[in-house]
Parts: C-alpha cells; sequence; structure tokens
C-alpha cells in the first residue's frame, strides 16, 4: 500500500515540477536579455571617434564626457567581458587593451581601455550579467516543496480505499469476518466501506453454516456409529470384530477433531499471563505417563499472552506429533531478544520437500500407509497452528539433517518471570 502510495505521488510530483520547469525555463529564453554583443556593439561604434580624437589631440580630453586617468577603474577584472570588448574594439578597427572591472561599491561596469598615450579611457558600460539565477532557484524550490506536498496530499487521497481494504484484511478476526468499516468520506471511499461491510456479513453467514454443518453431521454420525459398535460387540471374537471397532473408533476421532477445529476457528479466548515452561512441563509429564517418549532439555522461565487450556492443546498436538511419528521429542524453550522459542526435535523419517508446504492442512498425512498403524484424523497439526496463530504466534516445521523434524514455535514476550 504505502509503495503504491509513493509511486502515485512520485508521479503526480515529476509531473507537475515537469511542467514548471518547462514553463519556467520558456519563459525565461523568451524574456532573457540580448546577448552582451548586442549590448556592445552601440558603446563601442560611441566611443570610437572619442578614442581616435583624443589620440590624435591628448589636450582635447579634458572636452569629453569619458574621464581619461593614468590608472585603469578599480574592482575586479571580468575577463570574459573584457575579451568580448576588445575583440569588438578590433572589429571597429581599434586593436587596445581593455580590462572590463568590477566593483562590489557601485552599479555597473567600467571599462578601461589603454590609449596609445599611455593613459586610460575610463567607459561605464551596462552590466550584462543576468542576476535572476537565484530568484529560479528560489522558484524552483518553492515548486519542489510544493509540488511535493500537492502529490502527497493527493496519492493519500487517491489510495485512501486501497488503504480501507489493506486495513479491513489486517483486521480479520479468528473467524475470517472484517470489523465494521465507518461509512462516511468521499463517494469511492463510501463504497469500498459498504463492500467491504458487506463481504463482512457473507463470510460471518458462512462461517457460521459451516460450523452448524459440520456440528450437525459430527452429532449425526454418532447415532449409526453407536448402533454399529454395539453391533460389532456382539460379533464373535475373530479378527473382523477388532477390526470393526477400529474404523469405528477412527470414525469418531474424525469427527471429533472436525468439530474442534471449527471451534477453534471461531472461538473468542480470554487472555491472559500463561508461563511456557510450567505448560510444557506439565504435557511433557502427562505424555511421559502414556509411555511416550518426551525429553525436556532446557525450559526458559517465559510468560505469553495466551488461553492456558487452549495454548496447552496447542503445544501438546506438536509434542504428540513427535512422540509418535518421529520417535521421541526433544523440548526446549529459550529466549531470543524478545521473542520465547519452543523447539521440538525427533528421529523419525522427517517429511517430503514437496510436502512440507501442506502440513498444517486438514487430513494431511505424510504416509497414508501409517494410518492404521497410527490412529488420528490428520487435524492436530491444523488445530495448533490455528490456536497459535491467534495468540500472535507462528509454527514452521522443517526437515533436520540426517533425519528428523524440527519444528519451531515463536511468541512475543509478555513478561519475563524467575522461577
Amino acid at each position: 500500500m504505502n509503495s503504491l502510495r509513493n509511486r502515485i505521488a512520485l508521479l503526480l510530483f515529476l509531473a507537475i515540477v515537469t511542467v514548471v520547469l518547462l514553463a519556467t525555463l520558456t519563459a525565461v529564453t523568451v524574456l532573457r536579455g540580448p546577448p552582451p554583443e548586442a549590448v556592445l556593439s552601440p558603446v563601442i561604434q560611441r566611443i570610437a571617434p572619442i578614442i581616435r580624437t583624443i589620440e590624435a589631440n591628448p589636450a582635447s580630453a579634458a572636452s569629453q564626457e569619458f574621464a581619461v586617468r593614468p590608472m585603469q577603474a578599480a574592482g575586479f577584472d571580468d575577463r570574459r567581458l573584457s575579451g568580448m570588448f576588445m575583440r569588438e574594439l578590433g572589429q571597429a578597427g581599434l586593436v587596445r587593451t581593455v580590462l572590463v572591472t568590477r566593483n562590489a561599491g557601485r552599479q555597473g561596469l567600467a571599462a578601461s581601455i589603454r590609449l596609445e598615450t599611455g593613459m586610460w579611457l575610463i567607459v561605464d558600460v551596462p552590466d550584462m550579467t543576468p542576476h535572476t539565477w537565484w530568484i529560479l532557484t528560489g522558484w524552483i524550490t518553492l515548486i519542489t516543496l510544493g509540488s511535493t506536498a500537492v502529490a502527497v496530499f493527493a496519492a493519500s487521497k487517491i489510495t485512501k480505499p486501497l488503504l480501507l481494504l489493506d486495513n479491513a484484511v489486517t483486521a480479520v478476526r479468528a473467524d475470517g469476518t472484517l470489523p465494521h468499516v465507518p461509512e462516511t468520506g468521499s463517494q469511492e471511499v463510501r463504497a469500498t466501506a459498504q463492500t467491504i461491510n458487506r463481504l463482512s456479513e457473507r463470510l460471518k453467514t458462512a462461517t457460521e453454516s459451516r460450523m452448524r454443518l459440520i456440528a450437525a453431521a459430527g452429532h449425526d454420525m454418532r447415532t449409526p456409529m453407536t448402533r454399529m459398535r454395539l453391533r460389532a460387540e456382539f460379533l464373535p471374537d475373530d479378527p473382523d470384530r477388532q477390526k470393526w471397532l477400529n474404523d469405528l473408533e477412527e470414525l469418531n476421532n474424525i469427527a471429533d477433531s472436525a468439530i474442534s477445529l471449527v471451534r477453534e476457528e471461531t472461538v473468542k479466548d480470554t487472555f491472559g499471563s500463561t508461563r511456557l515452561d510450567l505448560t510444557i512441563q506439565e504435557i511433557a509429564e502427562e505424555l511421559s505417563s502414556m509411555d511416550m517418549k518426551v525429553n525436556v532439555q532446557g525450559l526458559a522461565p517465559l510468560s505469553i499472552a495466551a488461553s492456558p487450556l487452549a495454548l496447552k492443546r496447542a503445544l501438546r498436538n506438536l509434542i504428540i506429533n513427535g512422540a509418535t511419528h518421529g520417535n521421541g521429542a526433544d523440548i526446549a524453550v529459550e529466549q531470543r531478544q524478545r521473542t520465547a522459542v519452543i523447539t521440538i526435535k525427533d528421529n523419525g523419517p522427517g517429511i517430503p520437500p514437496e510436502l512440507l508446504d501442506k502440513v498444517f492442512e486438514p487430513f494431511f498425512r505424510a504416509d497414508k500407509s501409517r494410518r492404521k498403524t497410527v490412529f488420528g484424523a490428520g487435524l492436530g497439526l491444523a488445530i495448533a497452528k490455528e490456536i497459535i496463530e491467534r495468540f500472535g504466534g507462528t509454527v514452521i516445521i522443517t526437515n533436520r539433517k540426517p533425519s528428523g523434524l524440527l519444528q519451531t514455535v515463536s511468541f512475543t514476550i509478555e513478561t519475563l518471570s524467575q522461577a
């Protein structure tokens, strides 16, 4: 969003500055004074006869309108104008030394022409140096600042509807709905806000409909599954009976997990200060009592803002995933600047690299052939990710070398408690 606004502002700025610069250059070209040669030519025509008269009759110098002195006029020598004056004077048939000087204490220039008598004829010459550059510089600076302000303001107005969309998407709630956007402002902004609000209502309706559908399906499945279980219990004690019971148990797990996933997407937890080290220690003791290989390597006493029960459910799913599929889980909690990092390592076969981006999809299984040996609906990781992101955290799963998985969970630390 910022990039688009900046590009629009830059485009407007360049357009305004380009137009103003072209207009300014055109005005400067049209209004610029005549070239120095055009100014010097009348002066040369005027003083050429006087030079010849004074050189022919030095006594006539006193009656001339120009001063004749033994020294040239004081001031700073302008070599460019001196050269031009000498060339113009030479074209009039008078090859003389000329010094054009600029005196900071007075207006205009003074041309000192060395006569054949050794004296200097002092002639006032109009200042042909343009004095408008500092005005032009100030003008361009003013235009640049004004164009920047106008471009930024216009770009902000143009991109305001897009900014509404960006803010609305950023503020999407856990249930997939959007907060209500005030329908005020210009016509475009109001239209954008109305569209966002209609989209939010539709998303809310769709989410609620899905939740009701899955909850009803899970509830309705339990009645025939209960009847099937009762019938399976009365079957003769043979291998088929146990297969029936296992399949029914798996169907029951799938129904429960699907309902849990939808519930996690729509639930509104009460946040509180939760100790990660104590939560993981409790999970480890619980799973160890169930004969799962769980090893706690180091638990830093860190606290985050989360719901204790939901956080425990998420971390428990991740640890069970490592302990079940990875032949044991090694757990550690450490602090990295203002972030609490939980790592869960295992020594299992890992996941093919092309499937790593699908591990959090519902009902995902890396090895479908293990469905009969490792029970579960394939929703544990999806539920864990939903809970962790609801508390502002992230979870990443990568392969280890030479084998195994590394599950990394990160949260922003709320407080640092010492045990």
